[in-house]
């Protein structure tokens, strides 16, 4: 039987702590959100993006220069707060059972390194029900784009949506610094222990010592001209539709944008048919494949 002292509930914490910060430093490598989403850290309990309606481009300088003011709508991403708690029994302690705790720590560094993936993922899959900077579904079939580059007169619609019945599939282009989705981060995961015997009151009420994992970010949103959803069956023809429909998107004026997708987001059902689409140099005729390696297959494991 242990006798809990400062020092082995240090080295306890010590321990708990060390498999939370090296299985979140492993999973952080090359996560999905990284791929697909620009970072922005956030001072604030939210951040608005004022500068989404404009695409930034460079002109020849004559006269004067031309300046192009935020637009007064705002996108607001506002910060949530996330937690997950790790309960120790005190007598686990007392009685030498504490050491299996050690890897449900780690597996806490994973899921919290892994939790913008999650919000990434839900925010794709939410698309085609929540607006975004210009009012409309970030996923939609009628995004306006106005006739002058100062977002006034006529207005034609433009979709970056293919209703249908099967699994969602995503195009992208991730090229540029600002990608299509925004991961904005408040604070870091930071995990917090509640272990003095003497002044704690969950260990007073409880009985255990406790550690707890707290987190503030939110994805969001950002330019809808460099994303195509479809649910229609993934075949070489409505891939072809829908880049076809991205590269000839334009800002308000109609400048061409450039948008090029290099990058295909399937889950598990869609990952063969991705597969046999990019992956595979020869047809089954023996042809070449105009389409192997058009752009990167990436298979989101939290997509439904």
């Amino acid at each position: 039987m242990a006798i809990i002292t400062p020092a082995l509930l240090l080295a306890l914490n010590t321990s708990i702590q060390k498999a939370f910060k090296d299985a979140y430093a492993q999973m952080s490598v090359d996560p999905f959100w990284k791929k697909v989403a620009t970072l922005v850290p956030s001072t604030t309990s939210s951040n608005t993006y004022g500068w989404l309606q404009d695409f930034p481009q460079l002109r020849e300088w004559i006269g004067d220069r031309v300046v192009k003011d935020m637009k007064s709508q705002g996108y607001e991403i506002t910060n949530r707060l996330f937690e997950a708690t790790l309960g120790v029994k005190r007598t686990a302690i007392e009685d030498d059972q504490y050491g299996h705790y050690s890897p449900i720590a780690a597996h806490m560094g994973q899921e919290s390194a892994q939790h913008p993936d999650r919000l990434i993922s839900d925010l794709m899959g939410q698309g085609t029900a929540s607006l975004c900077y210009d009012g409309q579904n970030f996923f939609d079939v009628d995004h306006p784009v106005y006739a002058n580059p100062d977002g006034t007169g006529a207005v034609t619609t433009v979709a970056n949506y293919a209703d249908g019945l099967e699994p969602a599939w995503y195009l992208l282009d991730t090229r540029k610094v600002l990608k299509p989705f925004i991961f904005q981060e408040r604070t870091k995961p930071e995990m917090t222990m509640k272990m003095d015997p003497k002044t704690s009151d969950v260990v007073f009420t409880k009985d255990e010592f406790q550690w707890g994992i707290r987190y503030r970010c939110e994805a969001g949103f950002g330019f809808w001209q460099m994303a195509y959803c479809s649910r229609q069956p993934l075949t070489v023809a409505n891939f072809e539709a829908a880049r076809t429909a991205m590269r000839k998107v334009t800002a308000d004026g109609g400048r061409p944008l450039g948008i090029a997708p290099n990058m295909i987001v399937v889950n598990a059902d869609n990952q063969s048919a991705a597969e046999d689409i990019f992956a595979v140099r020869s047809l089954p005729n023996g042809g070449d494949n105009k389409h192997y390696n058009k752009v990167e297959i990436v298979v989101d494991d939290w997509a439904a």
